[in-house]
């Protein structure tokens, strides 16, 4: 496989703690080891749409770099919703997350994640936008998913992977993996160009 040519003698690391994010990088078929971060994901006020995810990505490679060996390529992400001119991140407890869904119900909205690749020599940083639109969601199937998975990990409080994009998403724009927290795609090509 081409990826796993461009990488041989390389050591390919993802920083991120996320189950998804781990998930979709083993089934892209690359040997990739996990460091565990400990950044807090704050953000200048006055940043937009994708300059959010964009800035949090760099300041994890930033963090990640500290520790970055010669032969090494660290992956490092930030996935948001953004609606109505808003970013909605990670939810602080349950009623948050309950909130953001009756936001998201019946609306569309965009998912950002931002990608940094970050070599010893170079970084690089993307971003992906997916539109996602959601069915007006009843109460108790907002109160259902958020009592029964585990909204407080997630931009906006959902994963389209789940019960609520099972039953609730009507329509998505782009990638869907994008919308899990890491386009795979763009970021199998950006290795490659790396």
């Amino acid at each position: 496989m081409q990826l796993l040519k461009k990488l041989s003698g390389t050591q390919l690391i993802l920083a991120s703690a996320s189950p998804r994010r781990q998930q979709l990088l083993s089934d892209l078929g690359v040997p990739f080891e996990i460091m565990k971060l400990d950044v807090e994901e704050h953000f200048p006020e006055k940043l937009q749409r994708e300059a959010i995810p964009l800035f949090l990505s760099r300041l994890k490679a930033d963090e990640a770099k500290k520790n970055i060996q010669e032969n090494q390529i660290i992956i490092t992400a930030d996935t948001i919703v953004w609606l109505n001119n808003q970013v909605l991140n990670k939810p602080s407890d349950l009623t948050e997350a309950r909130w953001m869904l009756n936001k998201l119900s019946g609306k569309t909205h965009e998912v950002i994640t931002a990608v940094s690749l970050t070599s010893s020599k170079k970084s690089f940083s993307f971003y992906v936008i997916t539109e996602v639109t959601f069915r007006q969601l009843h109460e108790e199937e907002i109160h259902y998913y958020t009592e029964t998975f585990r909204p407080l990990d997630k931009a906006g409080a959902y994963g389209i992977q789940e019960w609520i994009g099972y039953v609730g998403v009507e329509r998505i724009n782009g990638s869907f993996f994008n919308v899990m927290g890491l386009p795979v795609k763009e970021l199998y090509e950006e290795i490659l160009a790396f």
